[in-house]
């Protein structure tokens, strides 16, 4: 049987004949089936978690050398500056619209870095002068104790600023109302690098959107679905320059940015905000590209062929 399209990148690295191979195998498949697409309108099976846990026992046994800049987390340490640069963009963006009453600038902002790792964002986020406090949760207790060993290294980061909590966004209780009676939350919600290795996107996103305070951002990066990044990740740098280790991406859980913002917008439709209004504002995209020797930069439509930054504003 004639590999389909959905398996042609694993028939590719796994074509040891030759190039000519190679190239059959390519071209068998193409002429089969359409590229997969990433089903965001997909839930999970009711009571289930998003945890695989064949991805927490990988990023697991990375945990000794998370901290290590030169290490497998590298990317990580790398793409970190452009994390903070893509959240005050979209904390100084306009509102979604004349009549939005919610605020884009948020003075003393509190975050929530669902799969935090190590703790390489969590960390920098609380060390911050203008923020009130950084919750950072992971499935992974072997992984937080790294975090927690590497925080007790700086006094200033004390339990007020930064917590790690051993929970998935699943098992996290869900905000209260303040005491005005507004609704609760926190004004950053970050998933970076997080996405592409969640089973169930949509339950998912469902789940943390509910922990993005009105006025609050929800902040992602992710990768696009393309050739490109399957050639760029899972070939060159697992692969070919063992900048990460085999085994960290898979193709298939890659989602789109379009994808993404017809999920919002689906949400939107649905009519979920207060008085069966908009939900989430319009969401802001930028492509991001490795450059050796000089790390990640910012390149303009970029992301349609690899990792990008997405964030969209809850406005109700």
């Amino acid at each position: 049987m004639q590999p389909s399209l959905r398996h042609l990148p694993r028939a590719l690295r796994t074509a040891r004949q030759g190039p000519r191979a190679a190239a059959a195998a390519a071209q068998a498949s193409l002429r089969q089936q359409p590229a997969p697409s990433r089903k965001l309108s997909t839930t999970s099976p009711a009571a289930s978690s998003s945890v695989n846990e064949t991805e927490i026992s990988h990023f697991s046994a990375l945990a000794s050398s998370w901290w290590d800049p030169h290490g497998p987390s590298r990317p990580l340490h790398l793409m970190n500056p452009l994390r903070h640069d893509f959240i005050q963009s979209c904390l100084s963006s306009p509102p979604p619209s004349p009549s939005t009453t919610t605020t884009t600038t948020t003075t003393n902002p509190r975050y929530l870095d669902v799969g935090c790792g190590g703790g390489i964002f969590a960390e920098s986020a609380a060390r911050l002068a203008t923020t009130h406090s950084v919750t950072a949760i992971d499935p992974s207790a072997t992984i937080l104790s790294v975090a927690r060993a590497h925080a007790r290294r700086d006094p200033s980061l004390t339990k007020n600023k930064l917590v790690y909590l051993n929970e998935t966004i699943e098992s996290l209780p869900l905000p209260l109302p303040d005491q005005d009676e507004q609704p609760g939350g926190f004004d950053i919600v970050s998933l970076f690098e997080v996405l592409e290795h969640v089973d169930y996107p949509s339950a998912f996103l469902e789940r943390v959107g509910q922990f993005v305070r009105p006025g609050g951002w929800l902040v992602l990066s992710t990768i696009a679905r393309t050739w490109t990044s399957w050639v760029t990740t899972n070939v060159v740098a697992e692969d070919i320059l063992g900048v990460v280790p085999p085994g960290t991406h898979d193709w298939y859980k890659y989602i789109n940015a379009g994808e993404l913002r017809e999920w919002f917008e689906r949400k939107n439709d649905g009519g979920g905000g207060r008085e069966g209004g908009r939900v989430w504002g319009v969401p802001r995209v930028m492509g991001v590209v490795f450059v050796p020797g000089l790390g990640w930069k910012e390149v303009r439509g970029s992301e349609k062929v690899g990792n990008y930054f997405l964030g969209v504003q809850r406005v109700a």
